[in-house]
């Protein structure tokens, strides 16, 4: 079996639990290789995602792990025997691999958080607003580029379309919704989708007011998405480079107790879709 050049996040994240796995138990990769009569690199490029491994192959490295979560294993069998080509694969080559891994992680996800505090979340962007963000952002962007970033975005949108969306949250800081990333249509329009699509019984909005006291934010934007398992959740936030994912179980739980707090302090969602529309109309 030829070795992948380049494994997607779900593929190095299947490789990472592994590993984390074989550690927990004190045992080696050479010793872990001998107990499931295989070589040693063999080991290692399942664990470098560079190749995949078999469900009778990764139930016995399981069992000799003596990992105690059968659910969590199960779950693992399911990313390792998963061979789903999105439609994001049409972008390999035309946009950096971390927005490839992005619409399959949510692709997968059993649910969705957002927090933003400068932006509109991507999934509730309209084209008008995502193509004046990408061109402010990127202004050495021919117009074709443009449309192609734009175009992904849209298409990512599915997730919360489908026939069988993932319930969906987002908090949204005022400041989001104030700053006219195009113009005043735009920033209408964009409000009103906002709306719109808040009215959904899987999608959730929240707002929090300028006027909030005791509120100290939350740092940059944040994506939490839900795996089969708690312990395979991931968090994506902004990085220099594109989008960087983290899955420490550590990191995870301050994110969910972060989200929490952020949500508790927001407007209800009634309240909030009453805010928005008085936003609208002061434009």
């Amino acid at each position: 079996m030829a070795l992948r050049s380049e494994p997607t996040a779900r593929q190095m994240r299947l490789a990472v639990e592994l590993r984390r796995l074989r550690e927990a138990a004190g045992l080696t990769a050479r010793e872990a290789a001998t107990l499931l009569g295989v070589s040693a690199p063999q080991i290692s490029q399942i664990e470098a995602g560079l190749t995949g491994v078999s469900e009778k192959r990764l139930r016995r490295l399981a069992a000799n792990y003596s990992c105690p979560d059968p659910e969590f294993v199960d779950a693992l069998v399911g990313m390792a025997l998963d061979r789903t080509s999105g439609w994001w694969e049409e972008y390999r080559g035309l946009l950096p691999m971390p927005f490839l891994d992005l619409p399959e992680l949510e692709h997968h996800a059993s649910y969705r958080w957002d927090v933003d505090f400068l932006h509109v979340p991507g999934l509730l962007q309209t084209e008008d607003y995502a193509r004046a963000l990408f061109s402010y952002v990127n202004p050495e962007f021919p117009e074709e580029e443009v449309e192609r970033w734009v175009e992904h975005r849209m298409r990512r949108k599915v997730v919360i379309k489908r026939p069988n969306p993932i319930p969906y949250k987002a908090v949204v800081h005022e400041a989001a919704l104030r700053i006219r990333v195009g113009d005043r249509t735009a920033a209408r329009a964009q409000l009103s989708q906002v709306l719109e699509l808040s009215e959904a019984s899987h999608i959730t909005v929240r707002v929090i007011p300028f006027d909030l006291d005791g509120f100290g934010g939350a740092g940059s934007a944040m994506v939490y998405a839900g795996g089969s398992v708690p312990r395979l959740d991931t968090v994506v936030r902004d990085g220099p480079n594109g989008p960087v994912f983290i899955d420490v179980e550590a990191q995870l739980d301050r994110y969910r107790t972060l989200f929490r707090r952020v949500e508790a302090v927001s407007l209800e969602p009634s309240r909030s879709r009453d805010f928005i529309h008085k936003l609208a109309k002061e434009l």
